[in-house]
């Protein structure tokens, strides 16, 4: 791969031209029209926080140097940001005035506003540019290589950028656009930053079905000329949450929904009666893992487990054992229920404590409650074939 070192061009010189999409968040052309500041594979633009974008101009007002910039000069002789475009849709947007940075008096201040010689200084720093040319894996490979440093890339941009595209193009701008109008709900079920593209990732593994990675599923789809397998399956997992589940709970935001959606989809179930076993359980101070109750209840309530059910503690384990034991050896039998009433060699254990385990005399999932007159004390053996309700 060729590199050419450039270090005649100025700030004012890419930002000819600039253009930003608020909409998008991406800087799109400068340099007059050559530059192409965020091309496909190109992470969305993170910097626009109020610390890191001040930080570059702040470091351009203090003449610091902002570091190597990488541009890829393409067949057409139209040039692409390989590294840097977030550096440059910063300062890009301070001279067109989309934010602002504070003063000496601690006021906020547009560049329209700064004064000239301020001004003249950030639009004639002069930055240091190498352009590269080759082949596109080369290019790719190159710009994994220099996006090792600083904010790193995630996974999925990774892949965007490996795979880039019309059907890349068309996934960010649906599930990468922070401004997208039902942002929002998807949040309540889906973690990620859109801009870091946590909700284009999701949806993918979803409509990936576990039968292949989200890798082999954007080659094979890369030139599509549409999302629409992609989009509609989307659309039926986050339609199916909403349908079943009247309340939104926080502990919904991160679930397996794409596993969930497959395996009880085809399940009919009330709503109404949905949303009073979620508050129920809710309440129910035994339950200590929420997030395990929207499948506990999509699976018929059969699987205790995913509640992490409380535990009786060691006070009333003690108290039931010590009271058992008593019991059991007046009767001259065992201090475990289920052992005394069997006919082998086991009818008259004592058990020792620590071979024994509390159990809900009645199970927790058909109403028993956590507390002592609702504790019995097990051999190991017994309690397992007994289950954990």
């Amino acid at each position: 791969m060729k590199t050419t070192l450039l270090t005649e061009l100025t700030v004012k010189d890419i930002c000819e031209g600039f253009v930003y999409n608020e909409l998008e968040a991406s800087g799109l052309y400068g340099w007059a029209g050559k530059l192409t500041i965020q091309p496909e594979y190109q992470r969305n633009y993170i910097y626009a926080d109020g610390k890191k974008d001040v930080a570059v101009i702040e470091s351009l007002l203090k003449s610091y140097p902002l570091g190597l910039i990488y541009f890829v000069k393409t067949k057409s002789g139209q040039y692409e940001v390989l590294d840097g475009q977030q550096r440059i849709t910063s300062f890009g947007r301070f001279v067109t005035d989309k934010f602002a940075i504070m003063s000496s008096g601690n006021t906020p201040q547009i560049f329209s506003g700064l004064p000239n010689d301020k001004q003249k200084l950030i639009l004639n720093s002069h930055l240091t540019i190498y352009v590269c040319e080759g082949e596109e894996s080369e290019i790719k490979e190159w710009f994994k290589t220099i996006n090792i440093a600083g904010v790193p890339l995630v996974q999925q941009e990774l892949l965007n950028s490996v795979y880039s595209g019309p059907f890349v193009t068309l996934a960010k701008a649906e599930f990468s656009n922070s401004h997208n109008s039902n942002m929002q709900k998807w949040q309540s079920y889906i973690k990620g930053s859109p801009e870091r593209q946590g909700i284009l990732e999701v949806a993918l593994k979803w409509v990936c079905k576990g039968e292949c990675d989200v890798g082999e599923y954007m080659s094979r789809h890369r030139n599509d000329n549409n999302i629409n397998e992609l989009k509609t399956y989307f659309n039926s997992v986050i339609d199916w949450i909403s349908s079943v589940f009247i309340d939104v709970k926080k502990e919904m935001c991160g679930l397996e929904w794409g596993r969930l959606y497959e395996k009880f989809h085809k399940t009919p179930y009330n709503q109404k009666e949905i949303s009073k076993r979620v508050n129920e359980l809710y309440e129910d101070y035994a339950v200590t893992c929420h997030k395990g109750i929207f499948e506990y209840i999509l699976g018929g309530e059969i699987d205790p487990k995913l509640l992490n059910i409380r535990l009786f503690d060691d006070r009333i384990k003690k108290k039931v054992y010590a009271r058992q034991t008593n019991e059991a050896k007046e009767k001259g039998i065992s201090n475990c229920p289920y052992c005394a009433i069997g006919n082998n060699s086991y009818r008259t254990k004592i058990w020792n404590l620590k071979d024994m385990d509390a159990d809900h005399v009645q199970a927790w999932s058909k109403g028993g409650v956590t507390d002592e007159a609702n504790c019995q004390m097990l051999c190991k053996a017994h309690n397992r074939s007994r289950g954990n309700a």
